[in-house]
């Protein structure tokens, strides 16, 4: 089975802030290393999180210590009431199908 490493990043968000917070949330330049990202957000818009895939934990590492990450998380933080984040590598589970 394939090996995943993943950091996943939730955050609470000041109220009716979410549009705002997504123009900030876009890295740019676009991460190396990584494979895809998925976003998720609470109906009420004050909570997401942000799921994203690397090639390896050190690419995730090399990435986070960046400059271009460091003015990412500076331009997030106005709209950030609180924030907690992990590291982790696994697999994806097999689903039955349905009958």
């Amino acid at each position: 089975m394939e090996e995943h490493f993943v950091w996943v990043t939730t955050r609470r968000l000041q109220p009716s802030s979410l549009e705002e917070f997504e123009h900030a949330w876009r890295p740019a330049p676009y991460p190396q290393g990584m494979h895809r990202a998925y976003a998720y957000w609470s109906e009420d818009g004050e909570e997401i999180t942000g799921v994203s895939f690397w090639e390896s934990k050190e690419a995730c590492d090399s990435w986070r210590a960046s400059e271009p990450e460091t003015r990412r998380r500076a331009a997030m933080a106005p709209y950030v009431v609180e924030e907690w984040e992990g590291f982790y590598r696994g697999r994806e589970l097999g689903v039955p199908q349905r009958q």
